[in-house]
């Protein structure tokens, strides 16, 4: 059940009619619990004892976790010296510890187990079989939404390790993990930021025509723009060979729009529909291709992505607070970690590799500017800003051919024919003239009339700070879901982060 469809759409009314006639919590809870277990259902049913069992091993384990947390003198039991309840602590933390550790560990090892074992059996074990068939033949779907789930359940023990209290209500914390407006998507949330907007009162007009806003827009961005970028990525990247330098740039830059659009307009529909139900779920994108650094890219892009890794990976690492060496080298790290949490082909490291090493430079030309002055006037300056936006975007939109093609073989080829490159003779003519019916020049200006849209939004809402009032919002809405109707390519293209 595709978020942008009508089904889905006949599926969140009926869930917001039952959901709001009820006034109870826990039987809102009971509801909404219901319905995302519907929904996951829908996409894979064979899962769904898998993930509903997870999810009471971590609600038993946050349980554990939780208790006795609090230092100081003891109160409870006069019989034991002060010495003794500290050593008693002591020992408790470090059963608390090894408690967050396995479960870790548990969910690492479900997430390796679906979306690394076969690949990681395929590089080192080229020639294996299982049970009679090849591993080159065998693949093992993974529960959608998985490397959220893991990576929520991972920042729960943690957030319940670190102090925050854990829940006793198994059907809350199940809700929380199971929501079917972002289960499949995002953005990663915590527990604790969700669990007590449950009690929210019925939306008002505002936050009513905010919430469709998102969802219209969303649709927009998903599925007039995205699927119909998609469909020219996918025709020139399938045909490499073919392929021109000018091609393989467009086709480069197009997929850059269409990753983005894809992605945010996904989320904005999971964010409109969680408004509904009086929920607030972090954003996930801020115009991250306006950035004027590659820092301040993963600070706009896939914001809740980046906000984990910093918490739950780099900080623990040291973060910046350790020797610059180090620093560089935490970098790396995390950046590689990112690109393997998104599929464990090679081409994932490299880009993960290159994002690191893309920030270890900018660090290093940080410092370096702020020990020369002419430097830092530069990079202030008008020129310096253009520059530092043009050099951080081309690292990006580079980098995604390694993201849209993990094989090396397929994005070494790709990389290859960026220079130097003409297009065979039918290429053209297959497809600009036969496949999209305009020409390499049309798909240029319409690429850049895209991208141009995006920078006008960006403009008026993030410098002159202006936006449509709810009624003209719930005036486009309609509109909005006309045009989807309308100009959205026939069978839409699938959500790009389903395979990640």
């Amino acid at each position: 059940m595709s978020l942008i469809s009508i089904l889905y759409g006949l599926f969140l009314l009926g869930v917001l009619g039952v959901y709001w006639s009820v006034r109870q919590e826990k039987v809102r809870l009971c509801v909404l619990l219901a319905a995302s277990v519907v929904f996951y259902y829908s996409y894979q049913p064979q899962y769904l004892p898998l993930l509903l069992v997870l999810i009471y091993i971590n609600y038993r384990l946050g349980l554990e976790i939780g208790q006795n947390t609090s230092p100081g003198e003891h109160t409870q039991d006069w019989h034991m010296s002060n010495n003794e309840w500290q050593y008693a602590q002591a020992d408790w933390n470090r059963r608390r510890l090894s408690l967050v550790w396995l479960g870790i560990v548990l969910n690492i090892f479900l997430l390796f187990g679906f979306k690394y074992l076969i690949p990681f059996l395929k590089f080192a074990l080229p020639e294996a079989t299982i049970k009679g068939f090849g591993l080159d033949t065998f693949k093992l779907l993974a529960p959608l939404g998985i490397s959220y789930f893991v990576f929520e359940c991972i920042a729960y023990l943690v957030d319940v390790y670190r102090g925050a209290p854990a829940t006793n209500d198994l059907i809350k914390f199940a809700t929380y993990k199971l929501l079917f407006f972002k289960v499949t998507s995002g953005p990663i949330t915590r527990f604790h930021k969700l669990a007590n907007q449950f009690k929210a009162s019925l939306p008002t007009a505002n936050i009513i025509s905010e919430a469709l806003w998102l969802i219209a827009r969303g649709a927009v961005k998903k599925g007039l723009f995205a699927d119909n970028i998609g469909i020219f990525v996918d025709i020139c990247f399938g045909n490499l060979q073919r392929a021109g330098s000018t091609d393989i740039w467009l086709a480069t830059f197009a997929y850059g729009l269409q990753l983005y659009l894809d992605f945010s307009g996904y989320v904005d529909i999971a964010r409109g529909s969680a408004m509904l139900f009086g929920l607030v779920l972090p954003e996930n994108f801020d115009s991250p291709y306006f950035s004027t650094s590659i820092a301040d890219f993963w600070r706009r892009w896939h914001m809740t992505l980046g906000d984990w890794l910093r918490n739950y990976l780099y900080f623990p690492l040291g973060g910046s607070r350790v020797s610059l060496e180090r620093t560089c080298v935490n970098l790396v790290t995390v950046m590689v970690v990112c690109g393997i949490w998104h599929g464990a082909a090679l081409g994932f490291i490299v880009w993960g590799f290159w994002h690191g090493l893309a920030l270890v430079v900018h660090r290093l030309v940080d410092k370096l500017s702020n020990r020369i002055e002419f430097l830092e006037h530069f990079w202030q300056s008008p020129i310096g800003v253009i520059v530092a936006w043009f050099v951080t975007q081309l690292m990006v939109f580079t980098s995604w051919i390694w993201f849209r093609l993990p094989d090396l073989r397929d994005s070494t080829e790709a990389a290859k024919r960026l220079w130097g490159r003409t297009a065979d003779a039918q290429f053209s003519q297959l497809v600009y003239i036969e496949a999209l019916k305009i020409s390499q020049f049309q798909v240029m200006l319409l690429l850049s009339a895209v991208f141009l849209s995006m920078a006008i939004v960006y403009f008026f809402k993030r410098h002159l700070k202006l936006e449509f009032n709810w009624h003209l919002k719930l005036l486009f809405v309609p509109l909005c879901f006309y045009i989807v109707w309308l100009l959205a390519p026939q069978g839409s293209l699938p959500f790009i982060y389903f395979d990640y």
